[in-house]
């Protein structure tokens, strides 16, 4: 008979596995990280704005006219 902890499998004895959380890896906390700090990014957290140029009313990728 196996001892407390173990069991018998396919003709040895095995340590039986330890219960783990319910399908949380550390790959999906890592995932929740990331798109937080990605959102955060977004201008969530910021509230300054700053203007680079500020003679120019024309966006920057506007077509030059006359061309």
């Amino acid at each position: 008979m196996a001892p407390e902890g173990y069991t018998y499998v396919r003709g040895h004895i095995r340590r039986k596995p330890r219960p783990r959380m319910k399908k949380t890896s550390g790959w999906l906390i890592a995932a929740l990280v990331v798109g937080g700090v990605w959102l955060y990014g977004q201008g969530g957290g910021s509230t300054t704005t700053t203007n680079t140029n500020p003679g120019s009313t024309a966006p920057a990728s506007a077509p030059a006219a006359g061309h």
